[in-house]
Formats: C-alpha cells, sequence, structure tokens
C-alpha cells in the first residue's frame, strides 16, 4: 500500500551572518545551506498495518508525512501510496486518504462542527445514507455530540482532535495519516483516540 525507496527531502534556508556587518553584507548576498530533513528512508507499509513512526525532535516525521500526503514534494527517491504518487493526481489521490495534523484543523473555525461535516460532506460528495452511517457511528465513538453544535473555535484541544478524527473518516479513506494526534491532550483523551484508532483499523482496515 505504501512503498517508499531512498526518500529524500532537503530544505534551502538563508545562512544568517553574525554582528553588524554580516547583516549589512546578508542584504547584498545570501548564502545558503542545506538542511536534509528526510535523508534516504526506505519503507513499506502494507494494507491492514498500523505503523507508529517514531523518532526525536526535528528527525524529519512531519516532512515524511506532508510527502506522504502530498503536501510536499520529495527532492529524490521513490513514493508510491494506493497505486499513487502522492504529489500528481491530488485530487483523485487526496479522495482516497485521510490525514489529521496536530498543529492544524481541516474544519472551519467559525462554523459548528456539524455544519463542518456537512460541508465535507458536500466536497467529498458523499453519498446522504454512507454520511448518515458514518456519522452516527464517529458520534458515538468519539462522543460527539455534547460539542457537535458548537463552533469550532470554542473546542478543547481534546475536542477538536476528536472532530478533525470525524473529518477525516467520514468519506471512508483506505489511509489514514495523523500526525501528532494526541499532542497536548490529557491522559483520558489520548486515550479514547488510541481506541477510536484501533477500533478503526480493525474494522475497517
Amino acid at each position: 500500500m505504501i512503498h517508499a525507496e531512498n526518500l529524500q527531502k532537503h530544505f534551502q534556508i538563508t545562512k544568517h551572518r553574525q554582528g553588524l556587518w554580516g547583516a549589512v553584507r546578508s542584504l547584498a548576498s545570501r548564502e545558503y545551506t542545506t538542511v536534509r530533513a528526510v535523508d534516504d528512508i526506505t519503507f513499506t507499509v502494507a494494507a491492514g498495518e498500523l505503523v507508529g513512526y517514531l523518532g526525536p525532535n526535528g528527525a524529519g516525521k512531519s516532512t515524511t508525512i506532508k510527502m506522504l500526503t502530498g503536501l510536499l514534494v520529495p527532492t529524490a527517491g521513490m513514493l508510491a501510496v494506493n497505486g499513487f504518487v502522492p504529489w500528481q493526481e491530488r485530487e483523485r489521490y487526496v479522495a482516497r486518504i485521510g490525514a489529521v495534523f496536530g498543529q492544524r484543523t481541516t474544519l472551519w473555525w467559525d462554523l459548528p462542527v456539524i455544519e463542518s461535516l456537512e460541508l465535507l460532506q458536500y466536497i467529498y460528495r458523499i453519498p446522504l445514507d454512507r454520511f448518515r452511517k458514518n456519522l452516527a457511528e464517529f458520534r458515538a465513538l468519539l462522543e460527539l455530540d455534547a460539542f457537535l453544535t458548537s463552533p469550532v473555535r470554542s473546542l478543547s484541544l481534546g475536542q477538536r482532535m476528536r472532530a478533525d478524527l470525524c473529518a477525516a473518516m467520514l468519506h471512508d479513506p483506505t489511509l489514514l495519516f495523523l500526525d501528532e494526534p494526541t499532542i497536548g491532550l490529557d491522559v483520558v483523551a489520548k486515550e479514547r483516540i488510541r481506541q477510536f484508532i484501533a477500533h478503526i483499523n480493525q474494522e475497517r482496515g
């Protein structure tokens, strides 16, 4: 389902010169240094596998996930996900995956959660019966009812993450990418999200 071979992502960043004279020189001519965010990784993930991608801060975990979801183009290497090259045929590809990024939401900040989910139904062209079935299941599993009619901006971090998980799964993706989905959450919220992920993988993986 996922195959990455010799995957690399490099970034060019400005090299800062020290002192006032260095700052003046930087205005005239800039020097750059290359940061190897992802440096030659190879891995395969089979259908139905539940895989954790671990490493210290700055190891390139988020950069790798952004390449897997098509948000970034690799500098070098090969990547295939479900027969797609993620950054090509983006519209068809993203219709088949779900993604949750702990640092940002896919929901509309000023809309109630339910209206955001209804907008996603329209965007993904989810048949009404399937939308209702999935929504009912995820409302129960993620305990969404208490804040379903609340604006996204008023949610706690744990509530927002649960709403984002629901949003990511509404269209029945074959793959779900999670980037730090439990960051900043308390123990109870983390456990609820882990149970949801395990349940979905068992039932649909």
